[in-house]
């Protein structure tokens, strides 16, 4: 079913995703792709086709169909890499970012940090770059630094440079804030990690969806996103890491596809990133992960950021006119909008707001420490896709209009 837009110059792409009909045929007004996004038909048809006429395993059949898939399967490695700006040999398929965390610390991390070495985080992590660094530290031996935030909530990379030592090994820092929409001057943060020898992994997954990202021009050593925030399937996401670190890295899972040769004696590993790909992997959801990163390519992220920038511009300006709504993060903040209405939990407003089919997150999105900085339990978060609308905004605000009147604000 096809959308009618009351804007015509809203975004031509929203046709394309069959998600924003609710069962009524009447306009979804989806606001929560910062926790993921629709998919559109490009995408939803690549999956279903490798499921179902192209299905076959990979990797191990030598009847033609299964080759077929072989090669359909590391020509998605390929394009996600183009994507990335990255060659293919850079490309670990993983179940996501919080995976692809994992796999840093758990190969990287063990064979690199011991007592005495540090990790400098951020006050804005998303748990998942939180969570395996505080694991791999208690294993390891060393220690958490945290950097704070701008007043205008962004992470403050001149604190960081002033608290950077030689004892620094790795920095883990988001790309773009998943509850503030904040960017971090990713060469910025590079040069200042390698400046002590220190290793960048930045967070991709609210960065990837929304800006061009080339891994030359970033300066990181790992990189990570997950599909599902692409407009692609959940259970996969990608680690890119610099070939010669990646091919470094012991292997982390074992089992099958990821060895060389096993013998009950000795067991020998296949090269990267094949090394770290054990059993059977997600074949449909790699193919359509690629069709996903096509799509984007396709509509131009230039564009696209531009789209959502115009989007963030006005919905803050019309929320900051109301004085019992406070604002968080920068106001060029990459498609993200969240906010606290004083009197009006986050999720009495989300509750309110879907019985107009107005979909927006309401939590603490993964972020407990930037919540404890924040001062708040909770925020209410709008978050803009390519199909986003003026329209989506309309709704919002009509929305946070009655639920004022229901509370006695009006």
């Amino acid at each position: 079913m096809s959308l009618t837009l009351a804007h015509p110059e809203a975004f031509e792409h929203a046709a394309d995703f069959p998600g924003l009909v609710t069962g009524e045929g009447s306009r979804w007004h989806y606001l929560d792709t910062a926790a993921t996004a629709q998919k559109p038909r490009a995408v939803i048809g690549a999956m279903a086709r490798a499921l179902g006429e192209d299905y076959a395993t990979v990797h191990r059949g030598v009847y033609s169909r299964s080759a077929d898939m072989t090669l359909a399967y590391e020509n998605a490695r390929r394009r996600i890499a183009t994507f990335l700006g990255g060659h293919e040999t850079e490309i670990v398929f993983t179940r996501g970012a919080t995976e692809a965390i994992n796999l840093v610390a758990n190969s990287w991390g063990k064979a690199n940090l011991g007592p005495g070495d540090r990790i400098m985080l951020s006050q804005l992590e998303h748990h998942s770059n939180i969570v395996p660094w505080q694991m791999i530290a208690d294993q390891t031996g060393a220690q958490i630094d945290v950097c704070p935030l701008t007043v205008d909530h962004c992470i403050d990379l001149d604190a960081a440079e002033a608290m950077l030592t030689e004892q620094h090994k790795l920095v883990a820092f988001g790309h773009v804030s998943n509850v503030l929409g904040s960017v971090l001057d990713a060469p910025r943060a590079a040069q200042l990690a390698h400046n002590v020898g220190a290793k960048l992994l930045l967070d991709g997954c609210q960065s990837a969806p929304h800006m061009p990202v080339d891994m030359a021009e970033l300066g990181c050593d790992f990189y990570v996103f997950s599909a599902h925030k692409l407009y692609g399937p959940t259970g996969i996401g990608a680690l890119w890491a610099k070939a010669d670190i990646l091919e470094s890295m012991p292997a982390w899972e074992g089992g099958g596809s990821m060895i060389d040769r096993v013998t009950f004696k000795k067991t020998t590993f296949a090269p990267a990133p094949q090394r770290f790909e054990a059993g059977t992997p997600a074949i449909a959801e790699a193919i359509a992960f690629a069709a996903a990163a096509d799509y984007v390519i396709a509509v131009d992220l230039a564009k696209l950021h531009d789209h959502e920038t115009a989007l963030v511009k006005r919905l803050r300006r019309e929320l900051g006119a109301m004085n019992d709504v406070t604002l968080f993060g920068p106001a060029d903040s990459a498609g993200i909008v969240s906010f606290a209405i004083d009197g009006i939990h986050p999720h009495d407003l989300g509750t309110i707001l879907d019985e107009s089919n107005v979909a927006i997150r309401a939590g603490h999105h993964c972020a407990q420490p930037l919540m404890d900085n924040l001062g708040v339990p909770a925020t209410a978060r709008a978050s803009f896709g390519l199909y986003s609308t003026q329209d989506d905004v309309d709704a919002l605000l009509e929305g946070i209009t009655r639920t004022r009147r229901i509370f006695g604000k009006a």
